[in-house]
């Protein structure tokens, strides 16, 4: 499968206005600061999404954006197998705002950290977790042995289980009172 088209910090603003920013973080990540504009659908309902994605790039060209640049370009490759042309950005919020770009950030949201930092704490904690438990309980050694098999897994594959499961903690959901992923798709529509 070949790469899907990319548009760096720089391009995307100078054409913001010609996109329909599709943003497949987490709603706590995307509330904590998305690119002005952009629209949750976190990537594990993407599926759900394709028929309202499928319309709206008919009338123009959907740009995807993640804190990275990795679920986005992963979105773009689901995108593409639905018959969707979709861009990426490159180095996805953290280029943009590195770029000197402003990220729209809702009053009253939390800072949620990027899900790449949650899985690095959460693996890290259980490996160290695992070491000194060790101590005590040789066999608690293997749930280190376990996170470091998983994350070799992870990037082998361009997968992560962890962040999927992360992606489901009260903190990286949109409050109930938030549009939810509906009201995203209706507004994909018109």
């Amino acid at each position: 499968m070949t790469s899907p088209a990319s548009l760096s910090p720089a391009q995307a603003a100078a054409r913001l206005e010609e996109f329909t920013v599709i943003d497949v973080r987490a709603p706590g990540e995307y509330a904590s600061g998305h690119v002005p504009g952009a629209l949750n659908i976190p990537l594990d309902r993407l599926p759900e999404a394709l028929a309202a994605l499928k319309s709206a790039a008919a009338r123009g060209t959907l740009l995807v954006v993640c804190a990275s640049g990795v679920r986005s370009t992963r979105a773009c490759e689901i995108l593409a197998g639905a018959d969707i042309d979709a861009v990426t950005l490159v180095g996805g919020t953290s280029a943009w705002e590195g770029d000197g770009h402003g990220l729209d950030r809702p009053e009253g949201a939390g800072a949620v950290w990027p899900m790449e930092r949650q899985v690095r704490l959460a693996a890290g904690s259980l490996v160290v977790a695992g070491l000194v438990a060790g101590l005590r309980f040789p066999a608690a050694r293997w749930l280190s042995a376990g996170v470091g098999s998983g994350l070799v897994f992870s990037a082998v594959t361009n997968s992560c289980g962890m962040a999927a499961v992360l992606s489901r903690l009260p903190h990286n959901r949109a409050p109930r009172s938030a549009a939810g992923l509906n009201a995203t798709l209706e507004a994909l529509q018109r």
